[in-house]
């Protein structure tokens, strides 16, 4: 069993690939592998890496789906105080996965050719996100 945290910074509202990072972490041998992010206002996806069109229609697609409490729409919200972009982050984390689990080959994460593994960021300010990771062999 090996363990770590991977540490991923976003700039904001989208999709950000940290796949490499946990390629050169895992250890060789065949598994499974766990990550979980350890964040209320964050997701984790595994996503198409090839075109960025795919990051930006998910991340205006999110947007329009749950919108800032500023807008009409979700003015039966309660939870403002964080600012206008918090709840809303709460029910796309809520709404996304939080964990994934990959299979592990040969020391190669069975993704798919154009799968990239991804923290979706929620709020509007850039963040530190954290992922835990565990391979299991």
């Amino acid at each position: 069993m090996s363990n770590t945290t991977f540490s991923i910074p976003t700039r904001g509202p989208g999709l950000t690939e940290f796949t490499s990072q946990v390629a050169r972490w895992l250890p060789g041998g065949s598994g499974l592998l766990t990550l979980f992010i350890q964040h209320t206002s964050a997701s984790l996806l595994i996503q198409e890496n090839a075109d960025p069109e795919v990051r930006t229609d998910l991340t205006a697609f999110f947007h329009r789906l749950v919108p800032p409490t500023t807008d009409p729409s979700m003015s039966y919200l309660t939870h403002t105080y964080e600012g206008p972009d918090d709840m809303p982050a709460h029910i796309k984390s809520a709404m996304m996965p939080v964990s994934l689990s990959i299979p592990v080959h040969h020391g190669q994460m069975a993704l798919g050719t154009w799968q990239g593994i991804y923290v979706v960021e929620h709020r509007t300010r850039p963040q530190t996100r954290h992922v835990a990771a565990q391979f299991l062999a």
